[in-house]
């Protein structure tokens, strides 16, 4: 199981967090700010696994985006890794070629995917395309009440 995913810039600012263990506010920042200063650290030639705690912690970088999850000790990290690469293979379909502007502006459409394919620290959802098929379904809904809003509003009078 998937403690908790994070996704962090080079320069250490974190742009995505998703736990799925309930931890204090307190010991979350104690531990991103750990985990951020341990892996930026870290030379590109090390091995993308440590150990961290009673956990392991498994990340890899894309572009300028470092991605990484913690899982327990007797999980199988090739799988944690597959799982962060499905997650940016679904992020590139959806963003094209992703970058850290895409996140910090669509932070809600990474959550989105996200959501789609882990659900509870578990894998939910393997298939890209079921997962992109429900991103596009959430966007026409969320287009659809836009639309349904303005007309609203154009017929009080307010636009």
């Amino acid at each position: 199981m998937i403690e908790f995913m994070l996704l962090f810039s080079r320069q250490g600012k974190l742009r995505l967090q998703r736990w799925y263990s309930a931890l204090p506010v307190k010991e979350k920042k104690k531990i991103i700010r750990e985990l951020i200063a341990i892996i930026l650290t870290r030379k590109s030639k090390m091995c993308n696994f440590l150990e961290y705690r009673d956990k392991k912690i498994v990340y890899r970088r894309y572009a300028s985006l470092f991605f990484c999850c913690a899982i327990d000790k007797e999980d199988n990290e090739l799988l944690a890794l597959e799982i962060i690469h499905r997650f940016v293979e679904l992020l590139d379909k959806f963003f094209g070629s992703v970058c850290e502007l895409d996140v910090i502006f669509n932070f809600e459409k990474a959550y989105f995917m996200l959501d789609e394919l882990l659900l509870g620290g578990i894998v939910q959802e393997t298939s890209k395309s079921h997962v992109l098929k429900a991103i596009q379904c959430q966007e026409m809904m969320a287009d659809d009440a836009e639309t349904r809003t303005h007309a609203v509003l154009e017929e009080l009078g307010f636009s």
